[in-house]
């Protein structure tokens, strides 16, 4: 029985999904060292515990966040539950908001970008840069979209 919710058998899908359509998009892996004999619940773990946010939204008209890791959710200062099902784009303030959509549909374009920059807020309404990100779209196994994944390794509070 899985008792924390990034380990739901739904979780687990997203997981594995997120982590290939990353490969697809940017020829490594997101996890490191990347090991093809991880079980999906391995691999979960793995993700919801590195040290760089990882979030993931739906396909929805407006997209809501169906994935967070432990980083994210620190940063944001917010629990699993009240982040996961929030539209995405209240991680931005208001001011973003449009910078930050013409980016996600860069990304439907492009599937992928690197080196994505803008401000973001947190539950506390404190502001923060986030740098170096990587956004990319999320694939099924028969190639439809389902959503869209970022990840980034620079932040700070302004």
């Amino acid at each position: 029985m899985n008792n924390a919710p990034w380990q739901s058998k739904k979780s687990l899908k997203l997981v594995h999904l997120l982590l290939t359509s990353y490969k697809n998009s940017y020829g490594e892996d997101l996890l490191i060292p990347s090991r093809s004999w991880y079980s999906a619940k391995e691999q979960a773990i793995k993700l919801f515990n590195i040290q760089n946010p990882v979030l993931a939204h739906d396909n929805a008209k407006d997209p809501c966040l169906n994935y967070a890791n432990a980083a994210a959710l620190l940063l944001w200062n917010k629990c699993w539950d009240e982040m996961i099902g929030m539209p995405s784009r209240l991680t931005a303030p208001k001011k973003e908001q449009e910078q930050r959509k013409k980016a996600l549909t860069h990304v439907t374009e492009k599937h992928a970008i690197k080196n994505y920059e803008g401000i973001r807020v947190n539950s506390q309404g404190e502001l923060f840069m986030i740098k170096n990100a990587r956004l990319w779209t999320i694939l099924d196994e028969a190639n439809y979209v389902v959503g869209q994944a970022a990840t980034f390794n620079c932040w700070w509070k302004i």
